[in-house]
């Protein structure tokens, strides 16, 4: 794995990527992280190294770190035979932290920044990195685009699941309260969302004692900032129609069924998005162990995986 900082575009402010690249690669560059340096170098065995691919950004969701899905991105850098990077975006790590006008449009531009660094062109993405990377494909060029579980707001539809109560709860430091309004509301903690808040708030509290558990309890102020973006940038179907990237919208066949039913919506609307159901897997999906989302989304980007683009389907259609 490497380590390295990249500044974003419109303040400065520091991004911490990590990267992964596939060991032929790795020898091809002598282990540097130099971008295209691969192009003109030689492999171990004398033969001419191929020039570097173009590289994938996996952008993480809430509450977390890129910490948790490096092995993902591990996974994916072997099958693709391309470079994977993963950031942690503002707030976390050695990233700069979320400024007082933090918006989608802040997600955006780092993001932007990340892929012209890493010489990157596909987008790899988990909740809400989803609903940045699905926001971001309607400005800027992406060659391929995976979501999973894209927390998308549409018509208002996430409205309900935002509670003032866990902002309330941040500013006035009670973190197992606000934790447990932030699981309820989101309901992706699977059965346990659905527990009172009083059992969820000694979740909280025995969770604390685990390094993921403090992590997410120290994130929570970002997830506020988060959910409320979501929320602001609301849309309609009709302002997703123009988006060209190919795009696979995937949720997990045991996530909350409103991940699904926005993917479903957004597939029918718009000609460039397909959907599936993955069997099995649950909302943290890309952080658990198993290849097999990996190898479900290495065939998208490789496009060997039958799914219809957006000129073939224009075509069915007359």
């Amino acid at each position: 794995m490497e380590t390295l900082t990249v500044e974003s575009d419109d303040d400065g402010s520091r991004l911490e990527v990590h990267s992964f690249r596939p060991a032929v690669l790795t020898t091809a560059n002598g282990g540097n992280s130099g971008g295209n340096s691969a192009a003109n170098s030689t492999s171990a065995e004398g033969d001419p190294a191929p020039a570097t691919a173009p590289g994938v950004v996996v952008i993480h969701g809430t509450l977390v770190t890129d910490a948790l899905y490096r092995p993902f991105a591990r996974n994916l850098s072997l099958l693709l035979s391309r470079p994977v990077h993963c950031y942690n975006r503002r707030g976390r790590g050695r990233s700069a932290q979320q400024p007082d006008d933090y918006s989608v449009q802040t997600e955006i531009r780092d993001l932007a920044a990340v892929m012209k660094a890493t010489g990157s062109e596909d987008v790899v993405a988990h909740s809400y990195g989803g609903f940045v990377a699905l926001q971001a494909a309607r400005e800027m060029p992406l060659r391929r685009l995976v979501t999973y579980d894209a927390a998308v707001s549409l018509s208002g539809n996430l409205n309900h699941r935002w509670r003032p109560e866990l902002e309330q709860a941040v500013t006035e430091g009670q973190l197992n309260h606000a934790w447990a309004h932030l699981v309820q509301g989101l309901a992706t903690a699977g059965p346990l969302s659905y527990l009172p808040l009083g059992a969820l708030r000694m979740l909280s509290i025995m969770s604390a004692r685990t390094n993921v558990g403090a992590e997410m309890r120290e994130l929570l102020p970002t997830a506020v900032k988060e959910m409320r973006a979501v929320l602001d940038a609301d849309a309609e179907l009709a302002d997703f129609t123009g988006l060209a990237t190919p795009t696979l919208m995937l949720s997990g066949g045991w996530s909350p069924g409103y991940f699904a039913q926005t993917g479903r919506q957004l597939a029918t609307a718009v000609p460039a998005i397909d959907f599936a159901v993955v069997p099995g897997q649950l909302h943290e999906g890309p952080i658990r162990p198993g290849k097999r989302l990996a190898i479900r989304i290495a065939r998208f980007l490789n496009g060997t995986d039958g799914s219809i683009t957006p000129l073939s389907r224009k075509r069915r259609r007359r």
